[in-house]
């Protein structure tokens, strides 16, 4: 589990073919390879990869074709820069909201403009996770936890401050780069409830929902 705020930035340096996935080699900026733990997973751009080796300022990454399918993880080359999470202590403050690393869709940056001293971005939305993006929600985008500043059924926007262009990769994003799109986990799941049964009368109270009395 991650929150969504970046901590370093680091750069591909190799991208090795594994029996159709790949391995992945990232050199971190800041981060400090050798403090991290073979098995702990670390957030690429959004998506959860489990650390399978490190050391010589290098770690690396397996990715397996469900990956490669589901992120812009096929993109990347050497050279690309990625934003980098380790992952959250129960004991950490939740700074940005709660992000699990598994990408949900691929989107697009449709248009960019200045906006005060920071920038407002507009992305593409699949239609696969439309229902669960919301003005003043949130959603990861490239594992960055952000507020959505407006939603249309196709696209919406976000406006980001300058810490955030300085600190992530959004701050060269341009028309037509992908990124990888997490929505809100408390959507996720309730629109996954909704699947099985209206979320009113019965269907809340068979959940243990309103059912108390009045005080």
């Amino acid at each position: 589990m991650f929150t969504g705020l970046i901590s370093d930035i680091g750069v591909v340096e190799r991208i090795l073919p594994r029996s159709g996935g790949v391995r992945l080699v990232v050199r971190p900026g800041a981060l400090a390879v050798d403090e991290l733990e073979l098995g702990e997973s670390v957030a690429c751009s959004g998506a959860c990869l489990t650390v399978v080796e490190r050391g010589g300022g290098l770690v690396a990454f397996d990715a397996v074709p469900e990956t490669m399918a589901r992120t812009i993880l096929g993109d990347w080359r050497p050279g690309s820069r990625l934003n980098l999470e380790r992952a959250l202590r129960l004991s950490d403050r939740l700074g940005g909201h709660l992000v699990s690393g598994h990408v949900d869709a691929v989107g697009q940056v449709l248009a960019r403009a200045a906006e005060g001293q920071g920038a407002r971005l507009t992305f593409s939305l699949p239609a696969a996770i439309a229902p669960l993006v919301a003005e003043k929600g949130s959603i990861a985008i490239d594992g960055i936890s952000l507020t959505v500043a407006a939603a249309a059924r196709d696209r919406f926007e976000v406006a980001l401050i300058p810490e955030t262009l300085a600190r992530t990769t959004l701050g060269q994003a341009a028309a037509g780069t992908r990124v990888n799109l997490e929505a809100d986990l408390v959507a996720r799941h309730l629109a996954r409830l909704r699947e099985f049964a209206p979320l009113e009368g019965a269907a809340l109270a068979g959940w243990g929902y309103g059912t108390g009395g009045t005080a």
